[in-house]
Protein backbone atom coordinates (compact mmCIF):
# COMPACT_ATOMS: atom_id res chain seq x y z
CA UNK A 1 0.00 0.00 0.00
CA UNK A 2 1.24 3.64 -1.01
CA UNK A 3 2.26 5.96 1.95
CA UNK A 4 1.42 9.32 2.79
CA UNK A 5 4.27 11.81 4.22
CA UNK A 6 3.23 14.56 6.97
CA UNK A 7 6.87 15.18 8.18
CA UNK A 8 10.18 14.38 6.80
CA UNK A 9 10.22 11.05 8.97
CA UNK A 10 6.61 10.39 9.78
CA UNK A 11 4.68 8.82 6.96
CA UNK A 12 1.06 7.52 7.11
CA UNK A 13 -0.58 4.17 5.22
CA UNK A 14 -2.54 5.73 2.64
CA UNK A 15 -6.06 4.20 4.69
CA UNK A 16 -5.84 4.37 8.35
CA UNK A 17 -7.73 1.70 10.77
CA UNK A 18 -10.00 3.72 13.16
CA UNK A 19 -11.10 2.52 16.63
CA UNK A 20 -13.59 4.62 17.77
CA UNK A 21 -16.12 1.71 17.69
CA UNK A 22 -13.18 -1.01 19.39
CA UNK A 23 -15.12 -0.89 22.31
CA UNK A 24 -18.50 -1.61 21.12
CA UNK A 25 -17.12 -4.85 19.87
CA UNK A 26 -18.56 -8.35 22.06
CA UNK A 27 -14.95 -9.31 21.95
CA UNK A 28 -12.73 -6.91 23.58
CA UNK A 29 -9.78 -8.82 24.39
CA UNK A 30 -6.21 -8.79 23.73
CA UNK A 31 -5.79 -11.18 20.89
CA UNK A 32 -8.83 -10.03 19.26
CA UNK A 33 -7.34 -6.63 18.90
CA UNK A 34 -3.95 -7.76 17.92
CA UNK A 35 -6.22 -10.00 14.97
CA UNK A 36 -7.74 -6.74 13.90
CA UNK A 37 -4.61 -5.00 13.70
CA UNK A 38 -2.68 -7.84 12.53
CA UNK A 39 -5.28 -8.26 9.41
CA UNK A 40 -4.49 -4.10 8.85
CA UNK A 41 -0.88 -4.65 8.89
CA UNK A 42 -0.72 -8.27 6.31
CA UNK A 43 -2.79 -4.97 3.57
CA UNK A 44 0.22 -2.74 4.42
CA UNK A 45 -2.38 -0.26 6.88
CA UNK A 46 0.33 0.57 9.40
CA UNK A 47 -1.74 3.45 11.08
CA UNK A 48 -4.25 3.71 13.80
CA UNK A 49 -6.14 6.36 14.65
CA UNK A 50 -7.75 6.67 18.15
CA UNK A 51 -9.08 9.16 20.78
CA UNK A 52 -9.00 9.95 24.61
CA UNK A 53 -12.89 9.98 24.19
CA UNK A 54 -13.95 6.67 22.07
CA UNK A 55 -15.33 3.86 23.81
CA UNK A 56 -16.38 6.59 26.67
CA UNK A 57 -12.57 6.87 27.17
CA UNK A 58 -11.65 2.86 27.21
CA UNK A 59 -11.12 2.42 23.39
CA UNK A 60 -7.32 3.71 24.36
CA UNK A 61 -6.98 0.77 27.29
CA UNK A 62 -8.39 -1.60 25.28
CA UNK A 63 -5.88 -1.64 22.63
CA UNK A 64 -2.81 -0.72 25.72
CA UNK A 65 -4.02 -4.12 26.88
CA UNK A 66 -3.14 -6.08 23.61
CA UNK A 67 0.56 -3.30 23.30
CA UNK A 68 3.35 -4.97 23.14
CA UNK A 69 6.98 -3.54 21.84
CA UNK A 70 7.08 -5.68 18.72
CA UNK A 71 3.49 -4.51 17.95
CA UNK A 72 3.90 -1.10 18.85
CA UNK A 73 7.73 -0.90 15.96
CA UNK A 74 5.16 -1.94 13.67
CA UNK A 75 2.33 1.33 13.88
CA UNK A 76 1.41 4.56 14.05
CA UNK A 77 -0.64 5.82 16.54
CA UNK A 78 -2.80 9.09 16.13
CA UNK A 79 -4.81 10.10 19.02
CA UNK A 80 -7.15 13.44 20.26
CA UNK A 81 -8.08 15.38 22.80
CA UNK A 82 -9.96 18.20 24.38
CA UNK A 83 -13.35 16.56 24.22
CA UNK A 84 -14.93 16.30 28.26
CA UNK A 85 -18.18 14.45 28.38
CA UNK A 86 -19.76 13.27 31.44
CA UNK A 87 -18.60 9.29 30.88
CA UNK A 88 -15.24 7.47 32.79
CA UNK A 89 -12.58 9.77 34.30
CA UNK A 90 -14.89 12.73 33.97
CA UNK A 91 -17.95 11.60 34.79
CA UNK A 92 -18.81 14.49 37.40
CA UNK A 93 -18.37 17.06 34.52
CA UNK A 94 -21.39 19.12 34.64
CA UNK A 95 -22.22 18.78 30.65
CA UNK A 96 -20.02 18.28 27.80
CA UNK A 97 -17.31 20.82 26.69
CA UNK A 98 -14.07 21.24 25.05
CA UNK A 99 -10.83 22.26 26.85
CA UNK A 100 -8.28 23.12 24.83
CA UNK A 101 -6.06 24.44 27.94
CA UNK A 102 -2.51 23.46 28.40
CA UNK A 103 -3.43 21.52 31.76
CA UNK A 104 -5.89 19.52 29.93
CA UNK A 105 -3.33 18.61 26.88
CA UNK A 106 -0.22 17.58 29.46
CA UNK A 107 -2.78 15.42 31.46
CA UNK A 108 -4.59 14.08 28.49
CA UNK A 109 -1.31 13.09 26.46
CA UNK A 110 0.23 11.43 29.77
CA UNK A 111 -3.18 9.58 30.44
CA UNK A 112 -3.06 8.11 26.78
CA UNK A 113 0.49 7.35 27.03
CA UNK A 114 -0.47 5.00 30.19
CA UNK A 115 -3.70 3.36 29.24
CA UNK A 116 -2.42 2.84 25.06
CA UNK A 117 1.06 1.20 27.01
CA UNK A 118 2.98 3.28 24.50
CA UNK A 119 5.85 5.87 24.94
CA UNK A 120 5.05 8.18 22.58
CA UNK A 121 2.08 9.53 20.17
CA UNK A 122 2.95 9.92 16.46
CA UNK A 123 0.29 12.49 16.07
CA UNK A 124 -1.93 14.18 19.03
CA UNK A 125 -4.86 16.23 17.19
CA UNK A 126 -7.00 18.62 18.63
CA UNK A 127 -10.62 16.95 17.97
CA UNK A 128 -13.07 19.62 18.18
CA UNK A 129 -12.48 23.40 18.03
CA UNK A 130 -12.91 25.26 21.64
CA UNK A 131 -14.53 28.78 21.08
CA UNK A 132 -13.08 29.53 24.44
CA UNK A 133 -9.52 28.68 22.80
CA UNK A 134 -6.54 31.11 24.28
CA UNK A 135 -4.48 30.20 20.84
CA UNK A 136 -1.30 31.32 22.28
CA UNK A 137 -2.17 28.69 25.57
CA UNK A 138 -2.83 25.88 23.22
CA UNK A 139 -0.14 26.72 20.75
CA UNK A 140 2.44 26.47 23.28
CA UNK A 141 0.75 23.30 25.04
CA UNK A 142 1.43 21.44 21.31
CA UNK A 143 5.22 22.84 21.27
CA UNK A 144 5.88 21.28 24.17
CA UNK A 145 4.51 18.28 23.51
CA UNK A 146 6.53 17.82 20.44
CA UNK A 147 9.53 19.63 22.23
CA UNK A 148 9.27 16.53 25.26
CA UNK A 149 9.38 13.58 23.06
CA UNK A 150 5.59 12.58 24.10
CA UNK A 151 4.39 13.16 20.83
CA UNK A 152 6.39 12.96 17.08
CA UNK A 153 3.50 15.89 15.52
CA UNK A 154 0.10 17.63 15.97
CA UNK A 155 -2.98 18.33 14.16
CA UNK A 156 -6.77 19.01 14.66
CA UNK A 157 -9.67 17.35 13.78
CA UNK A 158 -13.04 19.24 12.43
CA UNK A 159 -11.22 22.98 12.19
CA UNK A 160 -12.25 24.98 9.61
CA UNK A 161 -9.48 27.08 7.77
CA UNK A 162 -10.03 29.79 9.99
CA UNK A 163 -9.47 27.66 13.06
CA UNK A 164 -6.47 26.31 11.42
CA UNK A 165 -4.92 29.77 10.93
CA UNK A 166 -5.55 31.20 14.17
CA UNK A 167 -4.05 27.50 15.98
CA UNK A 168 -0.94 27.62 13.53
CA UNK A 169 -0.48 31.41 14.42
CA UNK A 170 0.73 31.12 17.58
CA UNK A 171 2.88 27.56 16.94
CA UNK A 172 6.79 26.75 16.42
CA UNK A 173 5.39 23.49 15.48
CA UNK A 174 3.82 23.07 11.63
CA UNK A 175 0.36 21.13 12.04
CA UNK A 176 0.60 18.59 9.76
CA UNK A 177 -3.35 16.95 9.29
CA UNK A 178 -7.05 18.12 9.87
CA UNK A 179 -9.66 15.09 10.28
CA UNK A 180 -12.53 15.99 8.50
CA UNK A 181 -15.75 14.26 7.94
CA UNK A 182 -15.73 13.54 3.99
CA UNK A 183 -17.84 11.10 1.86
CA UNK A 184 -19.35 10.80 -1.36
CA UNK A 185 -22.35 11.24 0.66
CA UNK A 186 -20.88 14.01 3.21
CA UNK A 187 -18.92 16.05 0.45
CA UNK A 188 -19.27 19.76 0.96
CA UNK A 189 -15.64 19.44 2.23
CA UNK A 190 -14.91 19.56 -1.52
CA UNK A 191 -16.44 22.88 -2.53
CA UNK A 192 -16.32 25.24 0.81
CA UNK A 193 -13.06 25.88 1.27
CA UNK A 194 -12.20 23.40 3.81
CA UNK A 195 -9.92 20.80 1.50
CA UNK A 196 -8.96 23.79 -0.95
CA UNK A 197 -7.30 25.26 1.99
CA UNK A 198 -5.17 21.71 2.90
CA UNK A 199 -4.36 20.87 -0.40
CA UNK A 200 -2.85 24.81 -0.66
CA UNK A 201 -1.10 24.16 2.25
CA UNK A 202 0.37 20.88 0.92
CA UNK A 203 -1.34 18.91 3.70
CA UNK A 204 -2.63 15.20 3.62
CA UNK A 205 -6.13 15.51 5.27
CA UNK A 206 -7.75 12.50 7.13
CA UNK A 207 -11.64 11.71 6.54
CA UNK A 208 -13.79 10.40 9.16
CA UNK A 209 -16.76 8.62 8.23
CA UNK A 210 -15.64 7.77 4.82
CA UNK A 211 -18.78 5.63 4.54
CA UNK A 212 -20.72 8.47 5.52
CA UNK A 213 -21.66 6.24 9.18
CA UNK A 214 -23.66 3.44 7.20
CA UNK A 215 -25.85 6.64 5.09
CA UNK A 216 -24.21 5.77 2.23
CA UNK A 217 -25.96 2.37 1.85
CA UNK A 218 -29.28 3.99 2.20
CA UNK A 219 -28.84 5.90 -1.32
CA UNK A 220 -29.46 3.92 -3.80
CA UNK A 221 -28.88 5.74 -6.61
CA UNK A 222 -24.65 6.53 -5.42
CA UNK A 223 -24.82 2.50 -4.32
CA UNK A 224 -26.23 1.97 -7.98
CA UNK A 225 -23.11 3.56 -9.30
CA UNK A 226 -20.71 2.31 -6.54
CA UNK A 227 -21.24 -1.41 -7.53
CA UNK A 228 -21.60 -1.21 -11.40
CA UNK A 229 -17.95 0.46 -10.71
CA UNK A 230 -17.29 -2.27 -8.19
CA UNK A 231 -18.98 -5.07 -9.97
CA UNK A 232 -16.13 -4.56 -13.02
CA UNK A 233 -12.86 -3.96 -11.06
CA UNK A 234 -13.91 -7.25 -8.76
CA UNK A 235 -14.52 -5.08 -5.21
CA UNK A 236 -17.70 -4.51 -3.68
CA UNK A 237 -19.16 -0.50 -3.62
CA UNK A 238 -17.79 0.32 -0.51
CA UNK A 239 -14.33 -0.19 -2.16
CA UNK A 240 -14.88 2.57 -4.36
CA UNK A 241 -16.78 4.82 -2.50
CA UNK A 242 -13.08 4.98 -0.37
CA UNK A 243 -11.26 4.99 -3.78
CA UNK A 244 -13.20 8.01 -4.95
CA UNK A 245 -11.96 9.96 -1.68
CA UNK A 246 -8.04 8.33 -2.56
CA UNK A 247 -8.64 9.98 -5.98
CA UNK A 248 -8.26 13.37 -5.13
CA UNK A 249 -5.29 15.15 -5.44
CA UNK A 250 -5.48 16.54 -1.98
CA UNK A 251 -3.76 12.93 -0.84
CA UNK A 252 -6.86 12.59 1.75
CA UNK A 253 -6.38 9.66 4.39
CA UNK A 254 -9.66 8.11 4.65
CA UNK A 255 -9.59 6.22 8.78
CA UNK A 256 -11.99 3.40 8.38
CA UNK A 257 -13.56 1.61 11.44
CA UNK A 258 -15.31 -1.38 11.82
CA UNK A 259 -15.11 -4.51 13.91
CA UNK A 260 -15.76 -7.32 11.47
CA UNK A 261 -12.42 -9.30 11.15
CA UNK A 262 -13.75 -9.96 7.47
CA UNK A 263 -14.60 -6.64 6.64
CA UNK A 264 -11.53 -5.41 7.95
CA UNK A 265 -9.28 -7.88 6.02
CA UNK A 266 -11.11 -5.76 2.55
CA UNK A 267 -10.41 -2.75 3.54
CA UNK A 268 -7.22 -2.54 1.45
CA UNK A 269 -9.49 -3.31 -1.56
CA UNK A 270 -9.97 0.34 -2.11
CA UNK A 271 -6.21 0.99 -2.77
CA UNK A 272 -6.81 -1.35 -6.15
CA UNK A 273 -9.67 0.55 -7.93
CA UNK A 274 -8.92 2.53 -10.45
CA UNK A 275 -11.00 5.51 -11.05
CA UNK A 276 -11.33 8.07 -14.16
CA UNK A 277 -12.20 11.54 -14.18
CA UNK A 278 -15.56 10.94 -15.85
CA UNK A 279 -16.40 7.81 -13.50
CA UNK A 280 -15.37 10.27 -10.80
CA UNK A 281 -17.75 12.84 -11.57
CA UNK A 282 -20.30 9.99 -12.14
CA UNK A 283 -20.12 9.03 -8.72
CA UNK A 284 -20.80 12.84 -7.73
CA UNK A 285 -23.26 13.08 -9.63
CA UNK A 286 -25.29 10.38 -7.96
CA UNK A 287 -24.19 11.72 -5.03
CA UNK A 288 -25.40 15.28 -5.76
CA UNK A 289 -28.54 14.31 -7.08
CA UNK A 290 -28.15 16.52 -10.61
CA UNK A 291 -25.57 16.97 -12.84
CA UNK A 292 -22.72 19.87 -11.91
CA UNK A 293 -23.34 23.41 -13.65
Amino acid sequence: MDRINLTNDLSFSRIVYGMWRLGDDTDTSPAHVTAKIEACLDQGITTMDQADIYGGYMAEEIMGAAMTPALRNKIEIVTKCDIVAPAGRYADAPCKYYDTSRDYIASSVDHSLRLMNIDHIDVLLIHRPDPLMNHHETGAALDEMVASGKVRAVGVSNFRPWDWSLLQSAMKTKLVTNQIEMSVTHHDAFTNGDLAHLQELGVPPMAWSPLGGGSLFMDAPVMDVLKKVGDAQGVDGSAVAVAWLLAHPANIIPVMGTNNLDRIKKIGDAAKVKLDRPTWYEIYTAALGHEVA
